[in-house]
């Protein structure tokens, strides 16, 4: 596996493996400290590509002011063991400078209303940093398909939304939430947690379940469906009494693309959480039969 440091050496990877015809590149974009739900978006890029880029990079822009940009978890070593394992062609890491050459951003994609939903709410200008550094990747790596996971499903749908206004020629691919045997969504805050606040992170996981049980019970109403997962977050909260605490940041109902509220869940509807236990913020989400 060859680690790349710069967008013109990654550009010209990219164009020298599309060089063959039928050949077609395809990039995982990640913020590293890689786990198994990573791995699976580079065995799909795999299956799919001739040639697979993961990109490992901290984005600044992307965090607001007290988030975790400084002590987000970094493992370089650990990650290129992974996404060689995995069979990636290259690791891209650039550094700050690379990506942001003439210093602290002023140039930002902004997805206007879209940007602002779900976790656009509860973090402003955070999907404004995730557009303006995946069009940077995209511009870089010209990819034929990106990858992400569905755990960040509004990520998803902003990107979509990007690279249909701004016309990039790469098909964006979500792939399936990983858990852990217990039910957690993977995701690189998981170190965050104490063993107490991984016990209560479950709570997310099971308020995804409750509401898939009630959907394939025929139950379609919003406002039932969110209740019911509200429910599994009060029984939580009674049944753990003392300890870190478990709030609640949003529980929705919306349309995938727009990520607008829907009433009624429809197939191919988007039911999303988000909670903070003790510090570490987590979300979950399930794609509706």
């Amino acid at each position: 596996m060859q680690i790349i440091r710069t967008v013109d050496d990654l550009r010209r990877w990219s164009r020298a493996s599309r060089s063959t015809p039928g050949n077609m590149v395809g990039l995982v974009p990640t913020m590293g400290a890689l786990h198994a739900g990573h791995a699976s978006l580079i065995r799909a890029a795999r299956d799919a590509c001739t040639h697979v880029a993961v990109s490992l990079f901290v984005n600044p822009t992307q965090f607001g002011p007290g988030e975790d940009y400084s002590r987000y978890p970094r493992s370089f070593d650990a990650d290129c063991a992974l996404a060689e394992r995995e069979g990636a062609d290259v690791l891209f890491a650039p550094s700050v400078d690379e990506l942001y050459p003439n210093g602290p951003a002023s140039t930002f994609v902004d997805i206007a209303g879209l940007g602002d939903r779900l976790d656009g709410a509860s973090r402003p200008g955070h999907f404004r940093g995730v557009a303006t550094v995946v069009a940077k990747l995209l511009i870089a790596a010209e990819p034929d398909r990106a990858f992400f996971g569905q755990k960040d499903a509004a990520q998803v749908a902003v990107v979509r939304r990007m690279v249909a206004d701004l016309g990039f020629a790469t098909e964006i691919v979500a792939c399936p939430i990983v858990r852990d045997a217990d039910g957690l969504a993977l995701s690189s805050r998981n170190a965050y947690l104490s063993p107490a606040e991984r016990a209560r992170a479950l709570t997310l996981s099971r308020a995804i379940r409750a509401v898939e049980s009630l959907v394939a019970q025929g139950e379609c109403r919003g406002q039932m469906l969110i209740a019911s997962a509200d429910g599994v977050f009060s029984d939580a909260c009674s049944a753990f009494g003392s300890g870190p605490e478990i709030r609640i940041d949003y529980i929705a109902l919306v349309d995938w693309a727009t990520l607008l509220p829907v009433e009624t869940a429809a197939p191919g509807a988007l039911f999303a959480v988000a909670a903070y236990i003790g510090a570490t913020r987590l979300i979950d989400n399930t794609i509706l039969k």
